[in-house]
């Protein structure tokens, strides 16, 4: 009898476990279709990172990174102790703050409203044309801008006169710089950002809606109590995402926005470190400058992670 048992327990073993191989090659369309972003993040977020050595060198291009000289936390040193760094800190945290005040909520708001809408051709056609610009390059986008705010027959410029106003320069007025910065992501992206929320609420139970009619529920307390509850998951994961950006703010739209006349409010990070680090040929500083930006990103990711866990939500991880 305890032989039969054994055996039986050998017939049955090789067909319960397969190996790694045989998994994949089971799973090969899967896997071959996951190939690319794989080896995307392989190439060109893992490799790069053995560069960040040279933020603890006095970084020579001819010697390399093996030849360079190592100087520890010097690099990082002389960014807190250059006069501009809690400039350059305070203006980042403050357009990051207007991202996160102004323009975070706005996804949310248009996705709400789009959800609402029950002729679908509309639907689709609002859809398109808000999800355009976020296909258009910063170049463009400014671009747009300076047209729009000349002083010479800007767009804005002849409505304020039409007004009875006078004409204002935008562009070189340090006070709108940030709201022009803030409007800018708005028309680009928000359209873009309902996507996720879109998703979401079309994966809520269309019976808690017709469970709510019978009660008596509008569309408001529909929206209020079973909408925005149903997505709040999703919205808790993208602000947590959302705040380890604190210190990315890019860099593309702010260089092009960015002049003399402005500089003060307008200079980040980003724009720092091309100005004073690789148009100078500090890769050292430079790289040093962005290792403290991703170190505050990650300190401030798993910070809020932490705050939502304990306050009942899933999080990110």
């Amino acid at each position: 009898m305890n032989d039969t048992i054994v055996s039986n327990q050998v017939q049955i073993k090789p067909k319960s476990s397969s190996s790694l191989l045989q998994r994949v090659i089971k799973n090969r369309a899967i896997y071959l279709m996951i190939l690319p972003g794989f080896l995307f993040f392989i190439i060109f977020k893992y490799v790069p990172m053995w560069g960040l050595v040279i933020a603890f060198q006095d970084y020579k291009p001819y010697l390399g990174i093996a030849g360079s000289k190592w100087v520890g936390f010097d690099n990082f040193q002389r960014l807190f102790e250059e006069p501009a760094f809690f400039r350059i800190l305070a203006n980042t945290l403050i357009l990051f703050g207007m991202n996160l005040l102004f323009f975070f909520p706005v996804p949310i708001l248009l996705a709400l409203m789009l959800n609402e809408v029950r002729h679908s051709g509309f639907k689709r056609t609002v859809q398109t044309l808000v999800y355009i610009p976020h296909f258009m390059s910063w170049v463009i986008i400014v671009s747009i801008t300076f047209v729009m705010l000349s002083m010479d027959r800007g767009i804005i410029n002849e409505l304020l006169v039409a007004a009875g106003y006078e004409k204002i320069n935008f562009l070189l007025n340090a006070s709108w710089f940030r709201p022009t910065y803030i409007l800018q992501v708005i028309w680009r992206e928000a359209g873009w950002g309902t996507i996720i929320y879109l998703a979401a609420m079309a994966a809520i139970d269309p019976g808690l809606y017709e469970a709510a009619k019978m009660d008596g529920a509008g569309r408001l307390r529909q929206i209020w109590h079973i909408t925005i509850p149903s997505v709040r998951g999703v919205i808790i994961v993208l602000l947590i995402l959302k705040i380890g950006d604190v210190l990315e703010l890019g860099f593309e739209q702010v260089y092009l926005l960015l002049n003399s006349a402005n500089r003060e409010v307008a200079e980040i990070f980003d724009t720092y470190v091309y100005t004073a680090g690789l148009k100078q040929g500090q890769y050292s500083f430079s790289t040093a400058v962005g290792f403290f930006k991703s170190i505050i990103g990650l300190i401030l990711v798993m910070s809020a992670n932490k705050l939502a866990k304990k306050a009942g939500e899933d999080g990110i991880y």
